[in-house]
């Protein structure tokens, strides 16, 4: 091909479909052509052959048109568009979301009984978003080449890609049709490739309910379950792997590994928020997370995980007791959150209340009872249900409190806080957000401004003796909601007044 002639992939003009399935064939097919188109070309421009003097290839979209308000079932929380116009989306990688977009095109069509459209958007595909989980392609590039990849193939595209959808800012111009979903396709492959780097697996191991922690020892026990479910009691719970950092596989007792469970390697070094995966098949297992420190982190790994459209995720981690009556290894159910963690202020604005979820509420609650086997006054007495608050500062303790208008314990005092953490607002903040469920069980390991803190040994001794009984008491939760149904759970509290179609 001349270097002069741009090299397009093939284009699909929009057709009509009345089944959802053969709808999502449609979408497989275009962006199957897409990224083909795009994977040789690099390989050929990798090798110094003449590919074109541009290289593109478009997203596939949908979209569907109505003309009336009414809808098949109005109780239902998503699957309709909020009136009459024209709603569109991008889409990508239909392998990851074969069972999702689906779903989504069902509900479309059964709540308007209008076709969907199904073509090639006008929105590139950034070549480095065609690249495969195992390709190396900019090692094998020479600095010449690497100046010219952005000549010759669309790059990523930050302003394709911002939040203005989910924080309910995002005005179409004149002519231009509604948001179907909360992501377009390359904020969606954005965060998919940001998912790789700070948690070493892919995204196709992550399940729909996901535990975040801020605390090691967690991780080790969890660790420590997916290798012993995985040594005999892995399918009596419906899970069919252990998945670890660098995408190492562990199958269940006497199944054979799947064709490129080979391609795991341990890492030489963890990942910034290394992710582990108890895997079933409808993808209703858990994810773990190991956040660390921070509301920075706690927003980065739900920013990028809200894409999967996760089922619920839910806070497990240690905090400080602010009440006097509160001992250690006491549980707090955050029923309310003081955001002083100021990661989020930009988003979503401090005058918007996070609610708690009664649903993740309940779950959590009657967890607890499953666990401990304890209930009535022996439970309220190990668990305290209120206000969490979250900071950005880890030395509260040692801001002046002299001549000073207010000061972190006079307002934690104030909102009636009884513990505080530096993760567990922002997470619930970015769940309501994102359209996700949300809660927080945290458990008491300090108490401040009672001068209990913990001592060398202690803390070892505390670890083992709560972390062990906290984890099994969030997969108890995660256990409950799975066997309510999912559709409890996503219920109409997270909508907003023009909501977008797709869960």
């Amino acid at each position: 091909m001349p270097p002069d002639i741009p090299s397009d992939a093939p284009y699909f003009a929009p057709s009509r479909f009345d089944d959802a399935d053969a709808a999502m064939a449609r979408v497989c097919e275009i962006y199957e052509a897409g990224v083909t188109h795009l994977r040789s070309a690099l390989q050929r421009f990798v090798t110094g052959e003449a590919v074109g003097r541009h290289v593109r290839a478009c997203y596939p979209f949908v979209r569907v048109r109505t003309d009336t308000v009414a809808r098949a079932d109005s109780r239902l929380s998503y699957g309709f568009v909020s009136g009459p116009g024209i709603y569109e989306t991008t889409l990508t990688r239909p392998d990851l979301f074969a069972e999702y977009y689906p779903e989504q095109f069902r509900l479309l069509l059964e709540n308007h009984g209008v076709a969907l459209e199904i073509g090639s958007s006008r929105q590139p595909i950034p070549v480095h978003f065609s690249v495969t989980e195992h390709d190396h392609i900019e090692g094998q590039l020479d600095a010449t080449q690497r100046q010219r990849l952005r000549d010759v193939f669309d790059l990523p595209d930050l302003g394709a890609m911002d939040d203005g959808i989910a924080n309910g800012t995002h005005e179409p111009h004149p002519g231009e049709p509604h948001p179907l979903a909360l992501f377009t396709a390359p904020r969606v492959d954005y965060s998919l490739h940001r998912l790789r780097h700070y948690t070493g697996t892919a995204p196709e191991h992550f399940q729909n309910f996901v535990l975040f922690t801020n605390y090691q020892f967690y991780i080790d026990e969890f660790i420590r379950l997916g290798h012993t479910l995985m040594g005999g009691d892995a399918e009596t719970h419906g899970y069919r792997a252990f998945v670890e950092p660098g995408n190492v596989i562990s199958r269940p007792m006497g199944q054979p590994p799947l064709p490129g469970d080979e391609l795991g390697s341990a890492p030489p070094r963890l990942p910034q928020m290394p992710a582990y995966h108890l895997v079933r098949g409808d993808r209703a297992g858990i994810t773990m997370v190991n956040i660390g420190v921070g509301p920075a982190n706690a927003k980065t790994i739900t920013d990028h995980i809200a894409v999967l459209r996760p089922h619920a995720w839910i806070m497990l981690g240690h905090c400080a007791g602010l009440r006097n009556t509160q001992e250690l290894g006491d549980y707090v159910l955050a029923h309310g959150y003081v955001r002083e963690d100021h990661v989020l202020d930009e988003d979503l604005p401090l005058w918007v209340p996070i609610p708690p979820l009664a649903e993740v509420q309940l779950a959590l609650e009657a967890a607890v009872a499953d666990i401990t086997q304890l209930s009535g006054y022996d439970l309220k007495r190990l668990m305290r249900t209120g206000t969490v608050a979250s900071t950005d500062n880890r030395n509260w303790e040692l801001l002046s409190s002299h001549g000073v208008a207010s000061t972190p314990e006079r307002r934690f005092s104030q909102s009636r806080a009884i513990a505080l953490d530096m993760e567990s607002a922002t997470i619930a903040a970015n769940g309501f957000r994102f359209r996700v469920p949300y809660g927080t069980l945290l458990c008491v390991s300090d108490k401040p401004l009672h001068g209990e803190i913990k001592l060398p040994g202690m803390a070892n001794q505390f670890y083992r003796e709560r972390v062990d009984q906290h984890l099994r008491i969030g997969i108890r939760a995660i256990e409950r909601l799975r066997e309510q149904g999912v559709d409890r759970l996503h219920s109409r509290k997270l909508r907003s007044f023009a909501e977008v179609a797709f869960q």
